[in-house]
């Protein structure tokens, strides 16, 4: 048995997973990381790395750089031009990041499930009941980018931005084990709701979810020299057009997105829970009127 074996047959200890991740002193541990992370040293950075690798499952063959001065480097990491094709269907609502799809279906109300049987509400997580109307039997799709994933987002068509609500939270580990032990999970984590308008006036929201190591969320459209935790909870107005593909922001760590859309879409095709998915294919497709 390999290292990487090991450490992959603890890691699917449930009980053991979830108090390493989330027992431990989760800001703490996340504002060490953060720290940690952006020490610009070749030695701590080639071994921090290394590290990083054993406990993720880490692929750089597309990455723009093959050499990196910190860990955070490489987590922030861009990729080679076209390394993300862009579904260009105008029909097509793409993927805006590289992630594993988890919950998903039909909006109940203002009801979404975190898990199969873990229900939560769309106001709690959006910190406004009217924000969650325009959704209502609609769809919606949780998207978890782990670790070792491409950490940015982009636009999954071409949209404006009209508003980020960021909102602080705790952050806790958003794997599958994390959620079926925590309760409304995504409503008690630092997030950012992003509402965003398709040219025909179609709502779209994209809500990113930071979770622990790191946890910080950069929006591109806004300014990413600063963290959005700086200048605490608050609702920003903006007037932003991205085109689709376009980049959208990022995280410092693996996290969660969960995208909201209203009535006349259905999923793409293959689209279920487990489903391994890149950023610029087909998620959501616009049913005939």
């Amino acid at each position: 048995m390999t290292v990487r074996q090991a450490i992959a047959r603890l890691v699917a200890n449930e009980d053991l997973n979830f108090l390493l991740t989330n027992r431990l002193p989760r800001r703490l541990a996340t504002n060490f990381v953060g720290w940690f992370s952006k020490i610009e040293n070749p030695i701590v950075a080639k071994s921090s790395i290394a590290l990083w690798k054993l406990f993720s499952d880490v692929d750089l063959a597309d990455a723009a750089e093959t050499k990196f001065p910190s860990m955070h480097a490489c987590f922030i990491r861009s990729l080679k031009p076209d390394a993300r094709p862009v579904a260009a269907d105008a029909n097509v609502v793409a993927s805006p990041s590289d992630a594993i799809v988890g919950a998903h279906g039909i909006v109940d109300g203002d009801i979404v499930q975190q898990i199969k049987g873990a229900p939560y509400s769309l106001g709690d997580l959006l910190g406004s009941s009217e924000a969650s109307q325009a959704y209502d039997g609609g769809t919606y799709v949780t998207l978890r980018l782990t670790a070792g994933m491409y950490h940015h987002f982009h636009a999954p068509h071409d949209l404006t931005v009209d508003q980020v609500t960021y909102i602080s939270g705790d952050c806790w580990n958003v794997n599958p084990i994390a959620l079926k032990r925590v309760e409304r999970l995504f409503c008690k984590n630092e997030r950012a709701a992003i509402r965003c308008r398709l040219d025909d006036g179609t709502p779209v929201m994209l809500v990113a979810v930071a979770a622990v190591l790191v946890a910080s969320i950069r929006l591109s459209f806004l300014d990413t020299a600063k963290s959005l935790r700086l200048g605490g909870p608050r609702t920003i107005p903006v007037t932003a057009r991205v085109r689709k593909g376009e980049e959208m922001g990022y995280f410092e760590h693996g996290s969660t997105i969960v995208m909201l859309l209203p009535k006349g879409f259905r999923f793409a095709d293959g689209i279920e829970t487990g489903t391994r998915i890149r950023a610029g294919e087909a998620l959501f497709v616009r049913m005939p009127a």
